[in-house]
């Protein structure tokens, strides 16, 4: 089987990874450069918009997004759930949250491969090693796509996709991926932080390749939109640094604190994003939930705002649009009575889109009044975000620049979704608006007892578990800390899922209402209860399938399924390391399904199972499966470290 390479003309075999940033470059050199890539450098602006639902080189679009997006990760995070379950356009049924179809469940892998399929052959160009400060921003935006992908369903081929490959035969592990994309974001830093230092004449020039193909940035340009990126460089490597601090925790203290000190986003203008208001497009949640009905409000949702009193239960969203029976008992829901969820999992969900055939649809949604979601940023990532990272960091005992309350507080000062230039006047002509309220939200100090009510009488009540309200209490213990963090997190972070959903797996925070059928609906390999960990790759031509077989499930560690586990996804407290994270060890050790597996071990290491009495239940001496009669809690050592692991 021969691999080919995808050339755009005058491509030649380039790094993508090489900027020799370090090297005089002479003003002909760079004339020469961008005359040879000028044709293909407007890609980048489709590579822009495809980040967040872009597609066919135009702005974000409902449908692109919606794949992306609302017929999965916004259902996994417990943000959305899908009110129907016929989609006659794409040929397709969604029976429930947890339902696979191949027609929707790539949709998420299909942003990283838009991008990967528009930036890797700008990236490869000869001419853009001599205008390094273009190709390492381009860089960025790969490295943005590269990390989210990889959070979704685990291994993919990246080394293959940096070169070009057009039919790639390998899959690369999470490992070989993060600190590939980690050493690309210290390139492109080291490039951006030279770049004052340039000659007047080639900043003019990159100054206007900047305000002719990037996509404003908040109306940023010039110098203050390379800053911009580099700290979005330093943000992203954060992110990724708490990623993995279960599985590689010196690294992810080096990291983090690496990043911090070279500089991440701490100011408002400083984000990362698409703005709608300054491109000229609405965000497509506006029509996808709004207009079209395909998703509302998520149960879980719900019962995190009435536990806290968010400020998005006042102003964001609105009480039930149509009166709700319950096919249960009859008892009418009059219409506005509440915010109103739909439980996630809901099998066999109305059919339609309107109220007519489909009782869904009376289930919240956003307000209509001001249209703050029409306006609302796509971001990259988000300051609020930034600072809850070194809010956890600094509860870790990191050096994040400052304490960890100073961070918790200012992140949730600034964590509103909407357009930023609006906070004036919205403050002004809304009493209910974010700003005014939030010193009363700060003061919470335990959340307020919440029964979810299902009024359409597809679930039990739900007695919801919370307790921590949102005031911090510096005497509390690290994981009550992490669980306030995180749970603010995930408010920030709406609605960006694939980020909320990667949190949630790695935390088990916010506490979600469990989706509901998961066995049943799914693909066999979660238990009623479970959380879906990855979206399974599902290949459906025989070459896809050799690769999963040859190297993909190799790479995974597991079967491809929704319940095993990704690399940085172990099953430990949030505060304890696994065994590939000790010194003399690169074992990965988890459970799937009753077993213990084993990725990750060398010759001669071998990696033991005891019961908490001390009973040898079995060891493993070659990587797979270790059939052990055990359930509940286990200690798992390998030489002179252990853990301890859950077994389901």
């Amino acid at each position: 089987m021969s691999a080919s390479l995808f050339m755009a003309a005058g491509v030649s075999a380039q790094n993508v990874s090489d900027l020799n940033w370090d090297r005089d470059i002479t003003e002909a050199q760079f004339d020469a450069a961008y005359a040879s890539v000028e044709d293909l450098l407007g890609t980048s602006v489709s590579a822009q918009y495809a980040l967040r639902g872009g597609k066919e080189n135009g702005t974000p679009e409902s449908h692109c997004y919606q794949y992306n997006y609302c017929l999965n990760c916004d259902n996994y995070a417990g943000y959305f759930v899908v009110t129907h379950y016929d989609f006659p356009y794409a040929n397709a049924e969604l029976k429930s949250t947890y339902a696979l179809h191949e027609a929707f469940n790539g949709g998420a892998r299909g942003q990283y491969t838009s991008v990967k399929n528009i930036l890797i052959p700008l990236l490869r160009q000869s001419g853009m090693n001599d205008m390094p400060e273009v190709k390492a921003i381009n860089l960025l935006y790969y490295c943005v796509a590269a990390q989210e992908g990889a959070d979704i369903s685990g291994p993919y081929s990246y080394l293959e996709d940096k070169q070009g490959v057009e039919t790639p035969t390998t899959y690369n592990d999470l490992k070989t991926i993060y600190h590939g994309i980690v050493d690309d974001l210290d390139n492109i830093v080291a490039c951006l932080k030279n770049y004052p230092n340039r000659p007047d004449w080639y900043q003019k020039k990159v100054n206007a390749i900047i305000d002719t193909y990037e996509t404003g940035y908040n109306g940023i340009t010039g110098k203050k939109f390379v800053e911009t990126c580099w700290r979005l460089a330093n943000s992203l490597k954060l992110r990724m640094a708490m990623r993995v601090v279960k599985v590689e925790n010196e690294v992810a203290q080096k990291w983090a604190e690496e990043a911090v000190a070279s500089g991440v986003v701490e100011k408002e203008n400083q984000q990362s994003a698409l703005f709608p208001s300054k491109t000229g497009f609405t965000h497509p949640l506006k029509q996808i939930c709004s207009q079209w009905n395909d998703n509302h409000l998520n149960a879980s949702f719900e019962t995190i705002m009435a536990q806290l009193d968010h400020p998005y239960a006042k102003f964001f969203f609105e009480p039930n649009a149509y009166p709700i029976t319950n096919k249960k008992t009859g008892e009418v829901l009059d219409e506005g009575a509440r915010i109103v969820g739909m439980r996630a999992g809901v099998s066999n969900a109305a059919e339609g889109q309107t109220i007519t055939t489909n009782p869904y649809v009376a289930a919240s949604i956003f307000e209509t009044e001001y249209g703050f979601m029409a306006d609302a940023p796509l971001y990259f990532l988000k300051w609020a975000e930034v600072d809850l990272l070194r809010a956890e960091g600094a509860v870790r005992g990191w050096n994040m620049g400052g304490t960890a309350e100073e961070f918790y507080e200012r992140a949730i000062r600034n964590a509103c979704l909407d357009e930023p230039s609006y906070r004036e006047w919205a403050a002004e002509d809304f009493e209910f608006y974010y700003d005014n309220v939030i010193d009363d939200y700060l003061k919470l100090e335990q959340a307020i007892p919440y029964t979810q009510v299902d009024p359409f009488g597809d679930a039990e009540d739900w007695v919801s578990p919370i307790k921590i309200g949102v005031k911090w209490n510096e005497a509390d213990d690290n994981e009550t800390k992490l669980e306030k963090i995180i749970t603010q997190k995930w408010l920030a972070l709406f609605p960006l899922s694939t980020e909320a959903w990667a949190e949630l797996r790695r935390t088990g925070y916010p506490r979600i209402i469990p989706v509901l059928n998961a066995k049943e609906d799914g693909d066999g390999s979660l238990n009623d209860g479970d959380l879906i960990r990855r979206m399974p790759w599902v290949p459906t031509g025989e070459q896809d399938k050799l690769i999963v077989a040859n190297s993909g499930i190799p790479a995974l560690g597991g079967p491809d399924v929704q319940a095993t586990r990704l690399w940085w996804d172990v099953n430990i407290g949030n505060f304890e390391s696994a065994i590939n994270d000790v010194k003399g060890s690169d074992a990965n050790v988890y459970t799937n399904d009753g077993k213990v597996y084993v990725n990750g071990l060398r010759n001669g290491e071998a990696v033991s199972v005891y019961s908490t009495t001390g009973q040898l239940l079995g060891t493993a001496t070659a990587n797979g499966a270790m059939n052990i009669n055990a359930k509940g809690l286990v200690i798992v050592k390998a030489g002179n470290a252990s853990q301890k692991l859950i077994v389901k």
